[in-house]
């Protein structure tokens, strides 16, 4: 892999883990309930996910979807329902709301609770593994060997999206000293939970091609 290569891979890489979609907006709502220590499992399960999809990308599976569209339309489904889910449990959310000035978490979701939710909704999104195939690839020198090329941009690809995790997670706890009371934190749980519906129907809306 070139420098060049690398440097335009990672200035990509940088771009689209910017923009705030179902992983990001995951990290900072849990920031918000359930700290920065306790985030770090939902962050965790959301980039097994991402490799979990990239894995599936190296072996193949895109191809498989190509030629079972009907595979693919089933795990969209499967998938934006997962998502309008976590919208709907989101928007009803009645908890009571944390004072992070009293140093105040929800502990009552488990580490592992935090890891599953985080690495489902990160694996929920079968344009994501598409996206792996068509983009990985492009960065790819044909004349060196492949596998530690793949190697490198993996590395990168988890040091930059780990960085904007912990960017909307320390978000997230700067936008906790705001919503103390419960009208202004039920808001919120109306927006995000808006926000998880909208991906959970752009994902069902979307063609894959």
């Amino acid at each position: 892999m070139t420098l060049q290569n690398w440097w335009i891979f990672a200035c990509a890489t940088f771009l689209i883990s910017a923009m705030p979609g179902p992983n990001m907006l995951h990290v900072m709502t849990q920031s918000i309930r359930h700290g920065l220590g306790r985030v770090v499992f939902t962050m965790a399960g959301c980039m097994a996910g991402l490799l979990a999809l990239f894995g599936a990308s190296a072996m193949g599976m895109s191809v498989l979807l190509s030629a079972l569209p009907q595979l693919l339309t089933a795990i969209k489904i499967l998938g934006a329902a997962y998502l309008i889910w976590i919208g709907i449990k989101a928007w009803r959310d009645e908890s009571a709301p944390i004072d992070i000035h009293a140093g105040d978490v929800d502990t009552r979701r488990s580490a592992g609770g935090l890891w599953r939710q985080g690495f489902l909704i990160s694996i929920s999104n079968p344009k994501a593994l598409l996206v792996a195939a068509a983009f990985f690839p492009q960065f790819v020198s044909p004349g060196l060997p492949k596998a530690p090329q793949f190697a490198i941009m993996l590395l990168s690809f988890v040091v930059i999206e780990t960085s904007w995790y912990l960017t909307y997670a320390a978000g997230g706890r700067t936008l906790a000293r705001y919503l103390r009371r419960a009208e202004w934190q039920r808001w919120f749980g109306r927006l995000s939970g808006a926000l998880f519906i909208g991906f959970g129907l752009a994902l069902l809306a979307w063609r894959g091609r």
